[in-house]
């Protein structure tokens, strides 16, 4: 069974995003799946440097997904394969793409979400504008491709951080927390 979402009056839709937790490993493994926040998701360059990030937040996105938005919150920490680490805020919403509801079981088992409303969860693309502690700017792509998703989203987050591009991006492995994101629409 697949929940229904609704853009709130006016078409513009609130969303949470987040790099969570998921519980058990593999999901399906058990019976539960348990969404927590905290998560960690990475990234590499083209020669291998690696980006992990925490995060999360919310923004509004107007009605049609065609705009950018400064109605945003949210940010979390970084971390390079390099040496370098601090915090990220974000400073807008450049896009927002909604794919899919998610279903409210997994696997035939209820879902505990500690990240927000179950009913909520969903599937799709966000691209948001934010701003690095040693004050480079970047672009974040946050993919969500959980349960009953359309082809063609990845799972986890590309990012850019001045001119460097983090678009390698590894697919979440069963037994591996980490790479895993959620949306919620509301």
């Amino acid at each position: 069974m697949k929940i229904k979402i609704s853009a709130a009056a006016g078409g513009a839709q609130h969303v949470g995003w987040g790099i969570v937790h998921v519980s058990p490993l593999p999901p399906g493994s058990a019976p539960g799946v348990t969404f927590d926040p905290g998560g960690v998701a990475s990234a590499q360059t083209p020669d291998g440097e690696t980006i992990t990030l925490t995060g999360s937040g919310t923004f509004v996105a107007p009605a049609g997904s065609n705009g950018g938005s400064g109605a945003v919150t949210g940010g979390g920490t970084w971390t390079t394969s390099t040496g370098g680490s601090g915090t990220y805020k974000v400073k807008e919403l450049v896009a927002w793409v909604f794919a899919s509801a998610q279903p409210l079981l997994i696997g035939g088992f209820p879902v505990t979400d500690n990240t927000g409303n179950n009913t909520e969860r969903a599937n799709g693309v966000a691209v948001l504008r934010i701003e690095f502690s040693n004050g480079q700017s970047g672009v974040l792509t946050v993919g969500c491709h959980g349960p009953g998703a359309p082809a063609g989203i990845f799972e986890g987050i590309a990012t850019t951080k001045g001119y460097k591009t983090y678009y390698n991006t590894p697919t979440p492995v069963g037994d591996v927390d980490a790479g895993r994101t959620l949306f919620h629409v509301h």
